[in-house]
Parts: structure tokens; sequence; C-alpha cells
């Protein structure tokens, strides 16, 4: 009896595998055609026949362990293949994530290499410009976090905006590192099929790209945060970016992504954040920032939320080069200030 159950358990266990395996090669085998379609077809044919060959073990008195044996040789194999995987930076990366942020802090002042500034038409064409920009650290007074959502449940992209004098902001945002002409898949982030990047923008690139253009439901809530843990989450930015440019790392629908990234840098810096699933359900990260009091006081969330809707307002602020100011206009945390 014991022999049966492990042998189920381990013939169902290496069957989920090669399943998983089988997605595994769809989203990140590369071989030409038709070398790739012959590959997936014979690891599904495999992994029928070794199930339909483990179905005729188990009905046996004495079960044979061909099937296990085969599918964990396969496996085998398939595991050192997925594990040789290395991520790159040397790929043809479409024009928004071709550069990386980078920067280094020489006093007070921070310099930022390829801050993103583009001017989109739409989500595909834009005007090209990358720049070199310079930030007092002195002057550092404001976080925001961007929330942008397109309809799917459960999913948002979150990005983080330092303000300096209300007058210059930056955002960062962790990104998948496309390549030229490819689309973006949630499935795909869990399977190495992109590189990881951070990139850093000029407001008008990053707010309006996705309220603007895209027409995504954009939210901005100003952070409670003292000014020395501004300034510590933002070197924290810095110094991950650094490290992503010297080292380059997939990213990952769960584990490396848009607020599990972000998440990590507060633990850093001594913010005792405690795990939560809204880190993963995204569009509820702003839930999350509320029950643990990093939202601007003094508002309900459905307050917050309802006034922190910039998308109107970043359509009528379009080309204006006051254009991070408007958009702020009736944000709780920010009436005394615009």
């Amino acid at each position: 009896m014991a022999q049966a159950i492990v042998w189920i358990a381990l013939f169902t266990l290496l069957t989920l595998g090669m399943l998983w395996g089988l997605a595994a090669l769809w989203f990140r085998l590369e071989l030409p055609s038709p070398w790739r379609q012959v590959t997936l077809g014979l690891w599904g044919l495999l992994i029928l026949g070794l199930v339909v060959l483990g179905v005729e073990e188990s009905v046996t008195v004495r079960r044979d362990w061909s099937a296990p044996i085969g599918q964990l040789l396969l496996m085998t194999v398939l595991m050192t293949w997925w594990f040789r995987l290395r991520p790159s930076h040397d790929r043809p990366w479409a024009d928004d994530v071709v550069h990386l942020a980078t920067g280094e802090v020489e006093g007070n002042r921070l310099t930022l290499h390829h801050v993103r500034n583009f001017d989109w038409r739409t989500r595909d064409d834009a005007t090209v410009c990358w720049e070199r920009r310079h930030y007092d650290l002195d002057r550092l007074d404001s976080v925001d976090m961007i929330v942008s959502s397109w309809g799917r449940p459960g999913i948002a992209h979150v990005m983080v905006s330092f303000g300096f004098g209300g007058d210059d902001f930056v955002v960062f945002s962790v990104e998948v590192r496309r390549q030229r002409g490819e689309r973006f898949s949630e499935i795909g982030g869990f399977f190495r099929q992109y590189e990881l990047s951070i990139v850093a923008s000029d407001e008008r690139d990053a707010v309006r790209l996705r309220s603007n253009v895209r027409g995504e439901q954009v939210r901005l809530f100003r952070i409670a945060m003292p000014r020395q843990t501004m300034r510590s989450l933002l070197l924290a930015y810095v110094d991950e970016a650094n490290h992503l440019y010297a080292t380059p790392r997939f990213y990952n629908t769960i584990t490396a992504n848009c607020s599990t990234l972000v998440f990590a840098m507060a633990r850093r810096i001594g913010a005792g954040l405690p795990l939560d699933y809204r880190m993963l359900v995204t569009d509820r990260l702003p839930e999350y920032a509320f029950s643990m009091g990093g939202l601007w006081q003094g508002y309900s969330l459905s307050e917050l939320e309802t006034q922190g809707n910039i998308v109107e307002r970043a359509r009528q602020a379009h080309d204006d080069p006051t254009f991070s100011r408007r958009i702020r206009r009736g944000v709780p945390g920010w009436e005394a200030l615009l």
C-alpha cells in the first residue's frame, strides 16, 4: 500500500512537471521553425505516451516504474536546459526600454543617466528622447505612488514618483524589458520570457503614456513619509538600478515585478512592512498602503482613490509645461502646495 501511494504521488508530480515543461518550452525555446514546432510536438507526445503507460502500470498488481523513471529522465534534461538560461543585456530592445536607469551621488547632487522623456503619439510611436538629469537631494520633499490599471482584475502597474520642491519630478518604474515588436504576457512572466528593467522617466512621459495614450485608469497617492526616509528610498532605487545594470535579471510575474521589488527596497531601508497577498494583487496595493498608514492622513481610502484619479486632469494638461502640478490639483496632500 505504501509503495502504491509513493508511486502515484511521484507519477502525478512528474506529470504536472512535464506539463509545466511544455509551457516553459512554449515561452522560452529559441529554435527556428520548424524545429521549435517539432520539439514542442515531440514533448507533447512524450507526455501523452508516458501518461498512458503510467495508467496501464497503475492497474497492475505489481507496478513497473518505467513511466516515472522515463518522466524523471526527461525532467532532468529539461531542468538542465532551464537552469542554463541566462538573462542578458544584449538583445534588440524596444525603444522605450533600450536604456536602463543608472545614477550616482556626489554630495547632495544626484545624477541620473538615461531619464526617458518621450513624447508619445500612440502606444507604439513616440519621439525618442533620453536625457541626463541632475537633482538636488536637499530639495527632495515628496513621494507619490502612481497606480495604473487597464481592466484586468487584480492587475495594475505601480510606479513611484519623487518630487523636488513641487517643480521637478522623476518617476521610477520597474518593467519588463521587451524586445522590439514583443508584447507583454503575464503568463510569459512566469517562464523567464523577459528581462527586468528599471526605467527613470519624466512624469509627462510615464503618466501621459498611460492616461492619455493607452486610456488606462491612473490614480496618484501622496505617501506620508519623513524626508530622510524619502531620501533612503530614492537612493535604494538608484542602487537597485545600478546593480541591475551590472547584473541582468529575469522579470517574474510574482517574485520580481513592479510591487515586490519596491517592497524589498522598502524593507531594506528599515520599513517594517509585513508580507501581504495585496503585494501580488497589485490593484489593491493602495488598500495595503492605507492599512499600513502610508497614505496621506485624514481621508478615507475611497476619498483618496476618487480624488487621486488624475486621468481627466492629465488629458487637459497634455502639453502643459506645468503638467505635474496640474495633475496634482485636488489630490490629498497637495492642496496647500499647488
